[in-house]
């Protein structure tokens, strides 16, 4: 028998897709350590999604359609070139591109800016940095006896990565793949902060990394490979 997943409306990317940081962390369960996801489709809400394993690899598929696929990570996870204070991760957020624009994903549960039940990980530009950052605060209703539920610290990887927010462009690109490991557990509470950065490009593909920091330590990282729209 299949495990079955379920991505409830709250935790929508774009409006009728779930948040791919999400989605990939709920795949990445049903993987030991450091997984690797794919997103194949965007992955619907609201909708059971029968999980098939065999051996270390995980398929998740909605009527026999792959939505993703997740395996063991052998990724090479970077620190971040800069660790910028709670304050001005805050500021940075602030410099969001989209803040008062009605656009694809401003909605999104993860970096949607007026989302009173998002996370509000809305990153910006940091000064003189082809950086984004942005203060991620996770309250109780995203944790489970007090510890951030890991697909939370996945979703707050996710938009921070996103190369457009670091370069200030308005290229619009949607997660294709995403790799993380998260060092320990979030609290409830936590004040951390998200930071994004770019790494190389190629024709539609566009990878970047992420971190959550809090202080020096790091206490999540990921990379994501973006696919960018036509």
């Amino acid at each position: 028998m299949a495990d079955q997943i379920v991505i409830g409306a709250r935790y929508n990317g774009p409006v009728t897709s779930a948040n791919g940081g999400y989605a990939c962390g709920l795949a990445a369960a049903f993987v030991d350590g450091p997984a690797r996801v794919v997103l194949r489709t965007p992955p619907p809400l609201e909708t059971p999604l029968d999980v098939v394993r065999d051996g270390g690899a995980v398929r998740v598929l909605h009527d026999g359609v792959l939505v993703a696929e997740a395996g063991p990570s052998d990724a090479a996870f970077l620190d971040p070139p800069l660790r910028p204070t709670l304050a001005e991760a805050a500021a940075a957020r602030e410099r969001h591109p989209w803040i008062g624009d009605d656009h694809l994903l401003t909605g999104c549960f993860v970096c949607g800016h007026d989302r009173a039940d998002g996370l509000r990980v809305t990153p910006g530009r940091l000064p003189g940095a082809e950086m984004a950052a942005s203060p991620f605060e996770p309250d109780e209703s995203v944790a489970e006896g007090g510890v951030v539920r890991p697909e939370i610290v996945w979703a707050a990887l996710d938009c921070v990565s996103y190369p457009p927010f670091a370069q200030n462009t308005d290229v619009i690109a949607l997660l294709g793949t995403f790799e993380a490991e998260i060092g320990r557990d979030v609290a409830a509470g936590e004040r951390l902060v998200a930071v994004g950065w770019p790494l190389e490009s190629s024709g539609r593909k566009l990878l970047s990394a992420s971190a959550l920091l809090s202080g020096d330590e790091v206490v999540a990282r990921a990379q994501a490979t973006w696919i960018t729209l036509p």
